[in-house]
């Protein structure tokens, strides 16, 4: 399995920072998974996995017998939180699109209800501060507490994305505004960089959706409603 391990570590030098290719693809995967969810496309969810199982193995490098960067457990845990919550969203998609019928789009974007926006800034911010000292004590990157922002944050807009909220697109620039930074300076440039294109990218996608939820909220019998 020679081959394996000689794809698996394969880098490029940028400036003087070696990165892995499969942090690269494991990104693309990530973005081609944001533009699928754009597109309301269940194909999304899927392809969303590759990326976090490549990404998982970034990020706990010294699992993997790379000691040349720091472990960073909010982002490596959020990999397998992505997975779990994708087969929910994978889930719900295919069956909105199911009931609905041939041409039927796999989720009608709304807005969330005010219970539900309480319970998502509640929940990201008890989140943060509940997993910033468990972080800490497993050794963790610091600040500590931006980890678990983008742990909390990522969840929570994966399942908003599972549920056809709009704001789940306000959550992930709320996560890329701390990722970004954090992600510079623990080294972990090829993610960094896509962070940037995330944040410019979920702004296009929260009006987007937002002009969907409008355009379909104004013809409702155009609408099959979701499971």
């Amino acid at each position: 399995m020679d081959w394996f391990r000689a794809a698996y570590d394969a880098t490029f030098l940028v400036a003087d920072q070696q990165i892995y290719w499969r942090e690269v693809i494991g990104n693309v995967f990530g973005l081609a998974s944001a533009l699928g969810g754009l597109r309301r496309k269940v194909w999304a969810w899927p392809v969303g996995i590759v990326g976090n199982v490549l990404l998982f193995t970034v990020f706990m490098g010294s699992w993997f017998g790379d000691a040349t960067r720091a472990d960073m457990l909010g982002q490596a845990g959020r990999q397998i939180m992505f997975i779990a919550v994708s087969v929910y969203g994978w889930y719900r998609w295919r069956e909105t699109r199911r009931l609905g019928g041939v041409g039927t789009v796999a989720v009608h974007p709304r807005w969330a209800s005010w219970r539900a926006r309480v319970g998502l800034v509640t929940g990201m911010l008890a989140g943060t501060l509940l997993l910033t000292p468990l972080f800490r004590t497993l050794g963790s990157y610091e600040p500590v507490w931006a980890d678990a922002w983008i742990f909390m944050g990522s969840v929570l807009a994966t399942y908003g994305m599972a549920k056809g909220w709009v704001e789940f697109w306000l959550i992930w620039v709320a996560v890329d505004l701390v990722g970004v930074p954090l992600l510079f300076s623990a080294g972990y440039w090829a993610t960094a960089m896509m962070y940037v294109i995330y944040g410019l990218f979920t702004l296009f996608g929260f009006f987007a959706w937002w002009r969907i939820s409008r355009r379909e909220s104004a013809a409702p019998d155009a609408v099959v409603a979701a499971a």
